[in-house]
Formats: C-alpha cells, sequence, structure tokens
C-alpha cells in the first residue's frame, strides 16, 4: 500500500525533544504510513539543517529559500549558497517563499516583492518548483505572480492556503497546486473546506506544517508531527466525496507531477 505524504514541515529546530527528537518523530511517521516526508527551509541555516537530515533520513527530502519574515537575516551571498543546496538531488523546490504582512515588524513590503521575485528567478533558473508562503497578502501575492508568471515554468505550491475559495481559480490558472494541513480539520474552517471542494483533486496535496496546527483530533497538542499528516488527508476525502485511500493515492500522484525528485531512487 502506497503511504502518505507530507509535503511540508519543519523538522530543524527543538521542539520534538518530547518525542525523542527527529528520529522519534520518524518512527511515528513510519509506524502511521508516512512515505515522504518534506522539510521546509526559511533562512540560509534552516536550509543547510534540512538538507543534513535529508541526506541523514531515506524518507526525508528538503526544500530550501527564505520566508518572508526572515529576510533581515539575510546577507550578500546567501542567495547563491541557497542557489548550490539546489543542486542536491534530494532538493525538491525553492520554498518557502512569499509575502507575509501579519505582523507590524515583519520586513518591508518592499523588500519581501524584491526577495520573492528574485527567488523566483533562482528557482526557474535551477528548474525546480516553488513553494509559496502568503498571510494577509493575498492580492499582492497574486499579482505579483501574474507579473511573472514565465517563471511557474517549474510549477508551484500554495502550501498551507488560507485565502478565499474564489481565489483558488486565479491561482489554478497560473498551474499552481494547493496543500492543506490541520487547519483543513478544524471546527471553523469553512473557507478552507470550502476551497477543497472547488479545487480539482489533481492539484491537491497534504502537510502538516509541524510543529504547529495540530489537526483534530488532537488539536492543542504540541508538536504536530508528520505522522498526524493522514488526519488532513482523510478530511479532504470527506469533502472530495471519494474513498481515503483514493486520496491518499491521488495526492501521491500529485506530488510525483510538480515535485519530480521527490519519487527519484
Amino acid at each position: 500500500m502506497q503511504g502518505y505524504i507530507d509535503i511540508h514541515c519543519h523538522l530543524t529546530g527543538d521542539e520534538y525533544a518530547p518525542l525523542g527528537g527527529v528520529d522519534g518523530v520518524l518512527a511515528l511517521a513510519r509506524e502511521n504510513g508516512v512515505e515522504r516526508i518534506v522539510c521546509s527551509g526559511f533562512d540560509l541555516a534552516s536550509s543547510k539543517t534540512a538538507q543534513e537530515l535529508a541526506g541523514r533520513y531515506n524518507e526525508v527530502y528538503f526544500c530550501v529559500g527564505y520566508h518572508p519574515s526572515e529576510l533581515n537575516k539575510y546577507q550578500d551571498g546567501d542567495l547563491e549558497q541557497i542557489r548550490m543546496l539546489c543542486q542536491d538531488k534530494k532538493c525538491i523546490a525553492v520554498g518557502e517563499i512569499g509575502l507575509d504582512y501579519h505582523f507590524e515588524d515583519n520586513p518591508p513590503k518592499d523588500m519581501q516583492r524584491d526577495m520573492f521575485i528574485r527567488q523566483l528567478q533562482l528557482a526557474y533558473d535551477v528548474h525546480l518548483p516553488v513553494v509559496i508562503h502568503s498571510r494577509d497578502a493575498a492580492q499582492d501575492t497574486l499579482e505579483l505572480l501574474q507579473a511573472h508568471k514565465t517563471l511557474l515554468g517549474n510549477g508551484g505550491l500554495m502550501h498551507c492556503y488560507s485565502y478565499s475559495p474564489e481565489m483558488t481559480a486565479a491561482f489554478s490558472a497560473l498551474g499552481l497546486s494547493f496543500s492543506f494541513g490541520g487547519p483543513c480539520t478544524f471546527k471553523n474552517a469553512h473557507k478552507v473546506v470550502e476551497s477543497i471542494a472547488r479545487i480539482e483533486k489533481t492539484r491537491l496535496l497534504s502537510e502538516t506544517d509541524c510543529p504547529y496546527l495540530t489537526p483534530v483530533p488532537h488539536r492543542g497538542e504540541f508538536p504536530n508531527h508528520p505522522s498526524m499528516v493522514r488526519f488532513a488527508v482523510a478530511k479532504m476525502a470527506e469533502i472530495k466525496q471519494i474513498d481515503e485511500i483514493e486520496m491518499k493515492n491521488q495526492i501521491r500522484e500529485n506530488a510525483k507531477r510538480l515535485f519530480p525528485r521527490l519519487h527519484e531512487k
């Protein structure tokens, strides 16, 4: 039987000590049928650590990039180092990159937009998809992507999608896919549920974004971890009115198509 895929998580912190660290987390994932886990970088240091984890564990892959909220750490030359990390065969994408306007003390919007474009260009140059983070910046994200559509030639993922169901059509028109995690299981997640209902099942992927956003029935527990991805898959299957195994296998095929390196031997 084919396993679950956690297409977006964070394993580079120390939050997993109560579970036995990364070793314990991955043991739980294997016990619960998780086949592939993608550890996302959010700055240069975490991208390097994600690469180290992917080298140590067979089921772990990674992506590299600068999260918009972390850009104050950026130093000249960091993008060239990220470009070098992209040559690793277990690096499946450039990400997570994008725009985040949520907090007042986040980096300036102009800086965020400039670095988003530069990282889209980097991904295009190295022939990799992008993993996009966007928070409280829906219109700017859409307009920027529309203006630079040619840079999405290798595909892309709107991770942890939380905008309106109506906007899914515009992002889909750019060839983007969408991943969902714990929030789709929350009681009042009406927008997320309607978004999943509208999106073609061939564009859906599953994630945890752990250590946060733990799904129901474990909501409130910390840390979240990749074995919990099964609850998001079950909820997506319910919304799409298909069997959970069919949903799981569909997600696997979607991931294989969008991220070819994820299934290379």
